[in-house]
């Protein structure tokens, strides 16, 4: 992050197409894609499962430190966030009352990533996994990358 700004002011920026990297085995992590997509009515979103060479690239353009943690990263005009940053993040960007969840940013990181983290450690043996990598439907595919 950078100095004197915030969490969110350090993340995001006004570019027009940002970008979520997801695990695309996870049940979980691909029904969240599905949301996003269903309340994501302007199509801002661009979508790339991290196991892919496209989410390599990025991260090492974007961000050559950012580990490949297997949680939730999004990328927005060359800078990234990871875990429940990311999600509330995204959430500032979807159709409906979900913007509302943005102000859960001013939960203690710590506090916010431990119920994320809870929840990401356990989402195979929760939700199960699937053999191979999300596929965008043909309606879908423009917004994947990779």
């Amino acid at each position: 992050m950078q100095p004197g700004k915030s969490e969110a002011e350090a993340c995001t920026t006004s570019e027009p197409n940002p970008i979520v990297l997801f695990d695309g085995l996870c049940n979980l992590c691909c029904a969240a894609v599905d949301f996003i997509i269903a309340h994501d009515r302007r199509e801002r979103f661009h979508f790339c499962p991290l196991q892919s060479e496209a989410a390599h690239e990025l991260l090492d353009k974007e961000q050559p430190n950012q580990a490949n943690t297997g949680s939730i990263i999004f990328i927005e005009n060359g800078r990234s966030c990871s875990g429940s940053t990311a999600w509330f993040l995204i959430a500032r960007y979807l159709d409906g009352w979900w913007p509302l969840l943005y102000m859960f940013l001013a939960v203690p990181r710590p506090l916010r990533d431990f119920v994320y983290n809870l929840i990401a450690n356990n989402r195979y043996k929760w939700f199960g996994k699937r053999d191979t990598c999300r596929v965008p439907t043909e309606g879908t595919c423009r917004r994947f990358l990779g």
